[in-house]
């Protein structure tokens, strides 16, 4: 197991707020954080694109300088927060093919993809993946060419069945899943079945534990809200034997959205995270 963080964990200190979140009274950097994954000691980050400064090579180069020397390696994560908008947004699909060459610098061959967003679940799906089967056929051909693995997360848009049926027609060793394992429980989905469904398919995740809020609306997509792995519904223990024994072996990339108010910070949950994946990496360790 590959303990790691993605940086959204972080979005407040990146400067995006929810309405409904508490600004946190300071900021970070790319910088901040990846001294921070070195001062955790993790094995590797998800790297949303949104929050990079620069995309100049001088930039992405000092960035993995210190992941380097922290021993890290890295998936890059792009399309928040609405990613190709169910196959409308074609400057989008433009944008996302950028960032193979920030794969390429960053040292990585794996691309986390956004193809919707949770506010067209309710919209019908099927022709949101027709046209997404459609218009990812030529740039899945062109990261094959390139050595790269697109990922597309289940980004509270689609359940597990729709996805595996999208990797299943567009059939290429290059497209598959970035399994967001909160996601999948808010849509329905059990994270631990989802796994084993789908493990030949999953090329990076973001591990999520979620609880339901007390006084919270059921129809909000945050009802369900982090908490720090192990304190949550999610059987993690099963999850991650599942995903150990299907060959997994990306990153297990530590993600809070909207965290939970039992939680002071995003630090201390992802402490307690790390600590709780740690325990669990050496349980299964044979």
């Amino acid at each position: 197991m590959k303990i790691g963080i993605d940086s959204y964990c972080f979005h407040r200190y990146f400067g995006e707020v929810y309405d409904n979140q508490q600004d946190p009274g300071r900021r970070m950097t790319y910088t901040d954080f990846f001294n921070r994954a070195v001062e955790l000691g993790v094995d590797g980050l998800s790297l949303e694109t949104c929050f990079f400064e620069s995309m100049d090579d001088d930039y992405l180069k000092g960035l993995k300088e210190i992941m380097d020397k922290g021993n890290m390696e890295c998936i890059v994560a792009w399309g928040h927060p609405a990613g190709l908008e169910g196959g409308e947004n074609l400057e989008a699909l433009a944008d996302m093919e950028t960032h193979y060459r920030t794969c390429e610098l960053m040292g990585t061959n794996v691309l986390r993809m956004v193809g919707s967003h949770y506010g067209l679940r309710n919209t019908p799906h099927r022709p949101q993946m027709e046209r997404l089967m459609e218009i990812l056929k030529d740039p899945v051909k062109r990261a094959e060419d390139r050595g790269i693995k697109l990922a597309m997360e289940n980004h509270y848009d689609f359940t597990c069945d729709e996805m595996l049926e999208m990797f299943e027609t567009i059939d290429s060793p290059c497209f598959g899943m970035t399994l967001d394992t909160g996601n999948a429980l808010r849509y329905g989905d059990d994270p631990v079945e989802a796994a084993a469904k789908l493990a030949k398919y999953i090329y990076a995740l973001h591990f999520k534990d979620v609880a339901k809020l007390a006084d919270g609306n059921p129809e909000d997509w945050f009802y369900y809200a982090c908490t720090a792995i192990g304190e949550g519904e999610i059987d993690v223990p099963a999850l991650c034997k599942t995903l150990e024994d299907s060959g997994y072996d990306g990153i297990y990339a530590v993600e809070f959205d909207y965290l939970h108010p039992q939680h002071e910070d995003e630090d201390s949950a992802l402490v307690t995270s790390i600590d709780c994946m740690k325990k669990i990496r050496q349980e299964l360790a044979p």
